[in-house]
C-alpha cells in the first residue's frame, strides 16, 4: 500500500518566531499582502506584534478583517474582493482556524478563478493551481490549520459546514509564535485545545491510519492531555508553548488521514447553531470514542498509555472506559459544555443534523461504518 504525506514547506516555532515573517516575504520577492485577521484580534492588540514587523521593515500590506467564527461565503467573496482591487501577490493569515481558513479560500480562487463560486470547492476539489502564497500565523492551539490541507468554510444559503479538501492550500510558510496565544481567553484556549486533542485522537484511530500520522498522533495526545489544563486556566507559559506546539503537531497528522464522525456530527451543529468547533467537538468527543472503542481496542490501549493512566490488569472495556472517563473529566475541568441542551439546541432538529452528518466528507474515515440511526442516538446520547 502507498501512504501520501503533505506538509506545509517551511515553519518557525518558538517565541518570537513571527520576527521571521520579514525574512521570509523579502526572500521570496512579494510586495504588496493582503493581511487577514479579525476584529476581535485587532483590538486585543494581538495582530499589533505582526503589523509591527511589516512596518518596521518597510513591508506594505492592506488590511482585511471582515471575518466571523465559523467563516462564511460571504466572508471569502469580500476578502477576494480586497485582494483582486489590490493585486496582491501574497497572504498573511493572522488568527485561528477561521481566520487561516478563510485565507485557504481566498489563495485557491485567487489562482483558480473557476471556483470563485466558493460553493465549487466543498468536499475535493480538483483545482490546477496552487494558492496564492499563504503564510499562516496561528493565535490559537486548535485547528492545525496552518498545516493541513483542509479549511472550512459555511454555506449559509444551505446551511451547510463546506470541509474542503485540497494540496493546493496549504500554506507555505507557518510561523508558530506561542507570544500570540498568551492573550487567549480561557475559554478559548480550552475549546481550540480540545478540537487540537479532538484531531490527535480521531486521526489516530480513523481508517487511513498508518505508521508516520501515528506517531504524531500518539505524541499530540499526550502533549494536549498533559498541558491543556495549565495552559487554558493557568495561563502557564510553558504549557501555552507546548499546546501550540502539540497541536501542529496533531495537523500533520489528521492531514493526511482524514477524521471521523466526532468532526460530521460537529459540522452539522456549527452550520445549523453556529456553535464553537472546539465546543462540539469536546461535547461529542467521549460519546463518539466510546461507540468507536470495540472496534479498535489496541489503540485505546496506547492512547491511555499516552495520557499516562494504569492499565494494568484491565481488561479491553475497562480501558476504553479509562480513556473516554478522562477525557471527559478534562472537558469538564475546562468548563465545557457536557450536553447539546445546555447548548439550546432543540432535539427535534437531531434527525435534520443526523442526514447532514451522514454525507459529511469525515463520515467514511470512522473506524466503525455507521448509520443514520447510529447518528441519531449519539446525538441523542450526548443531549
Amino acid at each position: 500500500m502507498i501512504n501520501r504525506v503533505v506538509l506545509n514547506e517551511t515553519s518557525y516555532f518558538g517565541r518570537g518566531a513571527r520576527k521571521n515573517l520579514a525574512t521570509e516575504i523579502k526572500a521570496r520577492g512579494f510586495h504588496k499582502v493582503l493581511l487577514v485577521t479579525d476584529k476581535t484580534l485587532l483590538e486585543s492588540k494581538t495582530v499589533d506584534m505582526i503589523t509591527r514587523v511589516l512596518e518596521h521593515n518597510i513591508i506594505g500590506y492592506y488590511l482585511f478583517d471582515g471575518i466571523k467564527p465559523n467563516p462564511t461565503v460571504k466572508n471569502v467573496q469580500d476578502g477576494l474582493l480586497m485582494a483582486n482591487i489590490n493585486n496582491v501577490d501574497c497572504i498573511v493569515a493572522v488568527g485561528g482556524g477561521s481566520v487561516i481558513d478563510t485565507a485557504k479560500a481566498i489563495s485557491i480562487i485567487m489562482t483558480n478563478p473557476e471556483y470563485n463560486d466558493v460553493v465549487s470547492l466543498d468536499g475535493v476539489a480538483e483545482t490546477k493551481n496552487k494558492g496564492l502564497p499563504l503564510i499562516a500565523i496561528p493565535t490559537t492551539s486548535g485547528t492545525a490549520a496552518e498545516v493541513t490541507i483542509n479549511y472550512v468554510i459555511t454555506d449559509e444559503v444551505n446551511t451547510k459546514k463546506m470541509v474542503c479538501v485540497d494540496v493546493h492550500d496549504i500554506p507555505v510558510v507557518a510561523i508558530i509564535d506561542p507570544d500570540l496565544m498568551d492573550g487567549m481567553p480561557q475559554f478559548l484556549a480550552a475549546s481550540t485545545g480540545m478540537d487540537a486533542l479532538t484531531h490527535a485522537m480521531e486521526g489516530y484511530i480513523t481508517k487511513a491510519g498508518w505508521l508516520i500520522p501515528d506517531i504524531f498522533h500518539v505524541n499530540a495526545m499526550a502533549l494536549i492531555y498533559k498541558n491543556l489544563e495549565k495552559a487554558a486556566n493557568e495561563k502557564d507559559k510553558v504549557a501555552i508553548e507546548k499546546m501550540a506546539y502539540a497541536q501542529y503537531i496533531a495537523g500533520m497528522g489528521f492531514s493526511n488521514v482524514g477524521l471521523g464522525i466526532v468532526h460530521s456530527m460537529a459540522h452539522s451543529l456549527g452550520a445549523y447553531f453556529d456553535i464553537p468547533h472546539g465546543v462540539a467537538n469536546a461535547l461529542l468527543l467521549p460519546h463518539i470514542m466510546k461507540f468507536n472503542g470495540d472496534s479498535c481496542p489496541e489503540l485505546f490501549r496506547n492512547m491511555a498509555n499516552a495520557f499516562g493512566l494504569n492499565t494494568n490488569g484491565k481488561n479491553d472495556n475497562e480501558v476504553i472506559d479509562l480513556v473516554v472517563d478522562a477525557i471527559k473529566k478534562l472537558s469538564e475541568n475546562l468548563g465545557i459544555p457536557q450536553h447539546l441542551k445546555d447548548l439550546g439546541i432543540p432535539q427535534e432538529m437531531i434527525p435534520t443534523l443526523a442526514s447532514q452528518a451522514i454525507n459529511d466528507v469525515c463520515t467514511p474515515g470512522n473506524p466503525k461504518d455507521v448509520t443514520v440511526d447510529d447518528i441519531i442516538a449519539l446525538y441523542k446520547e450526548a443531549y
